[in-house]
């Protein structure tokens, strides 16, 4: 037939049996004794619920649809469909059965495609900070997914307390010192931190000590508003203000006139350059850094060393 839209040959060797033995077992029935035709004519006649468009999808004959779905109903000693006055609809078991027949066959066309385009899709999950998601990592993911296409890459977001071993993460992006228990640790790059706040509060900071005076917006990191201060030879200031668990809704807060926040400048250049964040005083004190880490007892796989080979070019 030449309207016929079906192109693809599957092989049986490449079907997904893992997943078919699953379904089989549920209806009792040996895998052996069903064909891949049989079950293609139930996915077809399921989707259009009329034998004939299902007969001319598969470029058969309307009998032949007929006869592969009236074996698998024999096999199973359930009917899939009924016949009304408005035509075919399928019963409960065949209800059922549809969307795991439908979903079995998309899987290996979707294993097929990625065979043709080069292989499968490799999956590589993150773990990161977010102000480094934000403030460096995210612009630049483009250039990554250009340099590797079959890596599928997936970001999680954190506070910066993560734990390795029981969060399922290949790789995690942390700020610290990088002396962390059964860890690789790959210096990425130092942050130093110092006071932001809202351009409309820059005028009441003149000195350090003018920070006693204005609300000190603290992160989980609890000591380093005072390394700050002592550094600026203001260490007589006790912080009291909000306590936030991730740097960067921290700086959101300072820039809508919250507070002063104490965070890296570095991550937040674009809102810093773009006049809607201001640092006040030119003092950094470098109270750590961001580490790309992965537990020692996983071993890297291809991904992982393309992301981590990545990384480090380009900070």
């Amino acid at each position: 037939m030449e309207n016929c839209i079906l192109s693809k040959r599957l092989d049986a060797t490449s079907y997904d049996f893992w997943h078919v033995s699953i379904l089989f077992l549920m209806i009792k029935m040996p895998l052996s004794r069903l064909s891949l035709n049989t079950l293609r004519a139930f996915d077809a006649a399921a989707r259009h619920l009329n034998f004939t468009r299902a007969a001319d999808e598969l470029c058969v004959t309307q009998a032949a649809v007929s006869h592969q779905v009236k074996a698998l109903e024999e096999h199973i000693g359930r009917p899939l469909f009924r016949r009304t006055a408005r035509g075919l609809v399928l019963t409960d078991e065949g209800s059922t059965l549809a969307p795991t027949v439908a979903d079995s066959f998309a899987r290996i066309e979707r294993q097929i495609d990625a065979f043709r385009a080069g292989g499968p899709m490799e999956v590589l999950t993150v773990g990161v900070v977010g102000t480094f998601a934000v403030g460096f990592l995210l612009e630049r993911l483009a250039d990554f997914r250009s340099q590797h296409p079959r890596i599928e890459l997936r970001l999680l977001t954190h506070n910066n307390k993560v734990d390795l071993s029981t969060e399922s993460l290949d790789y995690c992006v942390r700020f610290g010192d990088g002396a962390w228990r059964s860890v690789e640790a790959d210096h990425l790059m130092v942050a130093p931190l110092s006071p932001l706040c809202a351009p409309a509060v820059l005028e009441q900071l003149r000195h350090p000590d003018d920070l006693s005076k204005l609300t000190l917006l603290r992160s989980y990191r609890n000591g380093d508003w005072q390394t700050w201060l002592r550094a600026a030879g203001a260490s007589g200031i006790t912080p009291r203000g909000p306590l936030f668990d991730a740097s960067a809704l921290m700086v959101q807060a300072a820039m809508v006139g919250e507070g002063v926040a104490l965070a890296p400048p570095s991550m937040f250049l674009r809102e810093l350059h773009q006049g809607r964040l201001a640092q006040p005083f030119d003092l950094e004190v470098d109270v750590g850094g961001y580490w790309l880490t992965r537990l020692l007892s996983k071993e890297a796989s291809p991904a992982m060393l393309s992301f981590r080979a990545w990384l480090l070019a380009v900070v």
